[in-house]
């Protein structure tokens, strides 16, 4: 096992770890303590978050925590650049803070979680993920998550235990319907099933990097199951458009209630209008923060 630490002193706007890891951006990590993802709980610093990785061509383990001053690491490889790339941490957030509209919304919900950035999940996780996350709570969407690990994904041991990785595209597409419904997938089964064999055929979702956005958008929404919504939580979550606004109920209730002149006939409309609001460029950035802090506003 090789252990390591990142500096975060180093790390511009600083960072939340349990944040990032909870607030609906990922569902391709896990806590080691196994408690649902709704109870949020006082986590914090002592406890360790957990994801797989494919970085060396083989499945690895990643272990890691919020501690001092540091993000203390576990894994079977040297995690660093993984770390650094998943938890976006050369972003840099007071650059990006600086950038976004000075509204006391936006403002309070920046205070409130500070620290928290966007996440880079792997593509084709992120896709399936997102897929799976219609209409569901987000203690469900992580449960599946976790069940098509252990049902398709290729088993790996670390410290002594049995994890199971992400499964591929070849994995999942080899699946049948009825062993995805057995899983809880519901009528989501035949979406992850055809959208797994498009990527194993070579249809692949990174594709769509470098394309213009609203042109990267409709080139995800080739996949079967994903409309504008789950489309720009992959382009936002995995690809690096942090423009991307995904327009779930959350942040259309937002839109109702705080910045109703952006709410349009269309969702392109809508994105359009939402995204000059909260200052085009980092938007998604915004978005995120907003989402987190509406969703949590009773605890806080």
């Amino acid at each position: 096992m090789e252990r390591g630490q990142l500096d975060l002193a180093a790390v511009a706007g600083g960072f939340d770890l349990q944040s990032t890891l909870e607030s609906g951006q990922s569902y391709l990590w896990w806590r080691e303590d196994g408690a649902d993802y709704a109870d949020r709980g006082p986590y914090g610093g002592d406890g360790w978050y957990l994801t797989t990785t494919r970085a060396t061509g083989e499945p690895a383990v990643i272990r890691v925590r919020q501690r001092d001053g540091a993000l203390e690491w576990e894994s079977m490889i040297d995690a660093n650049p993984v770390l650094r790339r998943r938890l976006r941490l050369d972003d840099d957030l007071d650059a990006i803070r600086a950038e976004s509209p000075a509204d006391d919304l936006v403002e309070a919900a920046y205070d409130a979680y500070w620290g928290m950035r966007l996440v880079c999940d792997p593509p084709f996780g992120s896709l399936i993920s997102f897929i799976c996350s219609a209409q569901m709570r987000v203690s469900r969407i992580h449960a599946m998550q976790q069940s098509l690990r252990e049902a398709f994904g290729t088993p790996v041991e670390f410290d002594g235990r049995t994890y199971h990785a992400y499964p591929t595209p070849e994995q999942l597409a080899a699946a049948s319907e009825d062993d995805l419904r057995a899983l809880s997938l519901g009528y989501r089964a035949p979406y992850v099933r055809r959208t797994a064999g498009m990527v194993a055929d070579g249809t692949r979702p990174e594709e769509a990097r470098g394309k213009p956005y609203e042109a990267a958008r409709e080139s995800l929404t080739r996949f079967v199951g994903v409309g504008d919504k789950v489309a720009d939580c992959v382009l936002l979550f995995s690809l690096s458009y942090l423009q991307a606004v995904p327009l779930d109920t959350w942040i259309r209730k937002t839109i109702t209630e705080y910045y109703p002149d952006c709410a349009c006939d269309s969702y392109a409309e809508t994105s359009r209008a939402i995204r000059a609001q909260l200052g085009d460029q980092y938007a998604g950035y915004v978005q995120t923060y907003l989402f987190h802090y509406l969703r949590h506003a009773d605890e806080i």
